[in-house]
């Protein structure tokens, strides 16, 4: 009897040791997904006409006949077209 007693108390003790350790697991990947950095779209790149420097769409200064990353370069370019 006694070592039916042990054998039952192994058992549950085995059970809730895989129990938690399952849970763990679960909630490590949960906590893993949480601190995963948000990605952002991808920015549109536009090159200035005056001198070819790669920057941002929205850091662009628009002109009328393209985008430009200043505006000193937009009037260089543009002042001599008139």
């Amino acid at each position: 009897m006694k070592y039916l007693l042990v054998l039952a108390v192994v058992l549950v003790a085995v059970y809730v040791w895989r129990n938690n350790r399952l849970t763990g697991d679960e909630d490590a990947a949960k906590a893993a997904a949480r601190k995963k950095p948000k990605l952002r779209a991808p920015t549109i790149m536009v090159a200035c006409l005056e001198c070819g420097t790669h920057l941002p769409e929205s850091e662009a200064v628009k002109g009328r006949q393209g985008a430009y990353c200043c505006a000193e370069h937009r009037q260089q370019r543009e002042g001599q077209g008139s």
